[in-house]
């Protein structure tokens, strides 16, 4: 048994008003048909028709009109510092969601991507943050063939 249902989303800027909220990593705001709980322990069943990438700020709103706003989790990340256009451009090489700061980029807890960073030159290091990596083809493109652990799904 579910709290609320929602099937569809507002994009930042779009809603106002949240009744609550939802704290999701970057793999968790991937998803099509799934439940989740809200900060206060509720349960939410997002049933969307297509999957969809939550960006933080959007908001599920609910068939009540009500609205649960979504926002990015603290995860472990990597930390990239250097000769930026350089490293960002091996980063995106390899399909990697990117985190892109005029100072830094920020990346998944990637060992095998950090070091092969590291060999570039970059200074790499764990940092706890909420993961916001740039749209593009990792907003609404965005797919599981890029992410590991959907071995059905690599190439």
């Amino acid at each position: 048994m579910v709290d609320f249902v929602a099937n569809a989303i507002c994009k930042a800027g779009s809603w106002s008003n949240p009744f609550e909220q939802c704290v999701l990593t970057y793999e968790e705001r991937f998803l099509r048909r799934k439940v989740l709980k809200t900060a206060d322990d509720q349960t939410v069943l997002v049933d969307l028709a297509h999957t969809t990438s939550l960006d933080h700020g959007d908001a599920l709103e609910l068939n009540d009109g009500r609205f649960i706003e979504i926002i990015a989790a603290q995860e472990a990340l990597l930390q990239v510092r250097g000769d930026l256009v350089q490293l960002a451009w091996h980063v995106g090489n390899r399909h990697t969601p990117c985190q892109i700061e005029k100072e830094r980029l920020l990346i998944q807890n990637d060992p095998v991507i950090g070091h092969m960073l590291e060999h570039l030159g970059a200074t790499v290091t764990v940092v706890h943050e909420p993961f916001t990596p740039e749209g593009g083809a990792y907003g609404h493109g965005r797919t599981h063939s890029h992410e590991h652990g959907h071995s059905a799904h690599d190439h």
